[in-house]
Formats: C-alpha cells, structure tokens, sequence
C-alpha cells in the first residue's frame, strides 16, 4: 500500500508529530512549512476551520505520554473505567506528561466506553474481576456516573451493548430518560457534555 512500516516506538513519534501538525494547519493563519521527522509540509495554508478536538484511544504508556502532550481527551481501551486498574495506572501518565509539557492535566477530558447491561433489579455484583462497571439499575448507574463525575473528573460516557455495538432501543430509552437526567441533575449539569 505504500505506507513503510514503523517500529511502536516510531509509530508513537509519527502520532505525535501528526497531532501537532492538524493543530498547526487549522484555525486560519500563515502558510505553514514543517520539516518534522515524519511529515513534511511547505507553505500549506491552515484551513479556517477551528482546529478540532483530538482524541485518543491510547494504551501504552509512550502514546498515554503522548496522548497527555497534546490532545484534547482521552478514551481508555478495553472498557477501562474509573475504577479500573488500567485507568488507574494509565491516566497518571498523562497527567504527568501533560504536565511536564506546561498543561493543565485536567484539560485533558476522559469519557469512558460503558458496555453494561441495565437491570430492573439491583444486581448483587456490578463490577467484573478487573474492576469494571458491568451494570446494574437505573439506581446504580446514576449512582455510578454521579460519583465518575464528581469523585473522578469524567468528562463524558459512550454507552454500547455488552455484546458490542450499539445499545437495544429499549437500553437507548432508559438511559436517555432515567439515567441522563439524574446523573445531570446530581452534578449540577457540570460539565454538561459529561453525559
């Protein structure tokens, strides 16, 4: 395909550099020139367009470092939560990098992948053996995300199917109606894109 091979440690480098360069040839400005390891570019006008969030699902701690040097958010791999161990030894990382590059680790936004399922009846066991949220009732999530907001600093939640894909509609109805609202209403609407 034309696309040369790259060693983890390049490949983490190549995002990097890629991440600096969508924020240099966005948001209007003069032509851009940048003879950086990986990419090259010479007098490139930026597009007007504000520059947009970036994101990234990174795992090890080279892009975890990365991710906390210059992107927007973060979404864990793996279903990772808050009270997961891989958060809870992967955000650190960030944090430190961020900080290290002369950022506010707490720009840097965490929504979390929520695969569980929504029962009618509080189940016995809400967390799998790694840790991570597996379900329960409306109570329990909203008790959940209220304390993912407030205790752990999430900045927005992505619900899907425990099987994969995308919710039941009658999962997307308890969430939208029972689950949101609460959890908006117990932090204060803060932040507001938070669910």
């Amino acid at each position: 395909m034309g696309v040369p091979g790259l060693t983890p440690g390049a490949a983490v480098e190549a995002f990097e550099e890629a991440i600096r360069l969508v924020r240099l040839l966005s948001g209007g400005g003069p032509p851009v020139t940048h003879q950086g390891r990986r990419f090259q570019v010479r007098e490139i006008e930026p597009a007007a367009a504000p520059t947009p969030p970036v994101w990234t699902g990174s795992v090890g701690r080279k892009s975890l470092a990365a991710t906390g040097r210059v992107a927007d958010g973060w979404i864990p791999g793996h279903a990772a939560d808050w009270q997961s161990r891989r958060y809870q030894e992967s955000r650190p990382v960030i944090d430190e990098a961020a900080a290290a590059a002369g950022r506010d680790p707490g720009d840097i936004r965490t929504i979390f992948n929520l695969p569980g399922r929504m029962t009618t009846q509080p189940p016995a066991k809400t967390r799998d053996h790694d840790g991570r949220w597996i379900g329960g009732s409306a109570a329990q999530w909203v008790e959940e995300l209220t304390g993912a907001v407030l205790e752990h600093g999430a900045g927005g939640f992505m619900l899907f199917s425990p099987s994969g894909g995308t919710p039941e509609p009658a999962a997307l109805d308890r969430w939208s109606n029972e689950i949101v609202p609460a959890v908006r209403e117990a932090t204060g609407g803060t932040p507001r894109s938070a669910i």
